[in-house]
């Protein structure tokens, strides 16, 4: 058994020593053997269930869903402590010193009218701590591992700094028409389906930016409605002595049709 005090109520540097117990000798074999990579897609789960907790607006999951990223966090800064590179005190004095750095408004002599003038101050001083000289160099700066739609919202976001933007959801709608006209095309001679799908993608992002609604959100909330939807399309053709999948499509779209007319009634 490796020494380890027991309490009533555990503090960071506790989680800390527990996470380097279990990873070295005497710990726990299969944390011994993960490394950045093979734990990668355990990061962002974790991320991604901590926003369910705030989604839910439930205290309690995202308690602990929070604790289970700041492990993430101490698991991969415990990799690095041991290969000589950092450690977690490293990692908390960066984010530290870039937080002083990106509010000269709070921790220096910079006033800030309001919160648009300190917008712009956060992406001033941004460009100057990461050297980005140029406006493509902060479309660069955004992760291609972001999900593919904030992506594009944030890459069009910074774009708009430089005026590369539609005046409205208008003129972005008028492009969203035009690339779906040109995917019809793409379609009919059978090339460059998946390119001019990227274009109406980009664009639908684009007019979602300009009527202020997250993309990702408004996608979520349309395939929680699909699902719905399909369940009562489902129930009525189990209803009638059917499987689904032996009814001709003209049928499902009726049913389909019913279930989208039940929902306007209930709204």
């Amino acid at each position: 058994m490796v020494p380890f005090t027991k309490k009533d109520r555990y503090d960071f540097n506790d989680f800390r020593q527990v996470i380097a117990i279990l990873r070295h000798p005497g710990g726990c074999p299969w944390d011994m053997e993960q490394d950045h990579h093979s734990i990668r897609r355990n990061f962002i789960e974790e991320v991604y269930e901590a926003c369910e907790g705030i989604d839910q607006e439930n205290v309690p999951l995202l308690r602990e869903e929070l604790g289970d990223v700041m492990m993430q966090v101490l698991f991969h800064a415990s990799i690095e402590e041991d290969a000589g590179r950092f450690t977690i005190d490293d990692v908390c004095d960066e984010a530290v010193k870039k937080l002083v750095f990106r509010h000269p408004h709070v921790f220096g002599s910079i006033q800030v009218e309001n919160l648009d003038a300190e917008l712009d101050l956060w992406e001033q001083v941004k460009r100057e701590e990461k050297g980005q000289e140029t406006y493509t160099d902060t479309l660069n700066s955004v992760a291609r591992t972001l999900p593919a739609l904030w992506r594009a919202e944030k890459v069009q976001k910074k774009a708009a700094k430089a005026g590369f933007t539609w005046k409205d959801a208008q003129g972005a709608m008028i492009k969203v028409e035009e690339e779906a006209a040109e995917l019809r095309e793409a379609i009919a001679v059978g090339s460059n389906t998946e390119e001019e799908l990227g274009d109406l993608l980009l664009a639908v992002v684009a007019t979602a930016r300009h009527l202020n609604i997250d993309p990702e959100v408004a996608l979520n909330k349309a395939t929680d409605k699909y699902i719905a939807r399909f369940q009562r399309v489902e129930a009525q053709a189990v209803s009638s002595g059917h499987d689904m999948k032996e009814l001709p499509l003209s049928v499902l779209e009726a049913l389909w049709k019913q279930a989208k007319h039940q929902e306007d009634i209930h709204e």
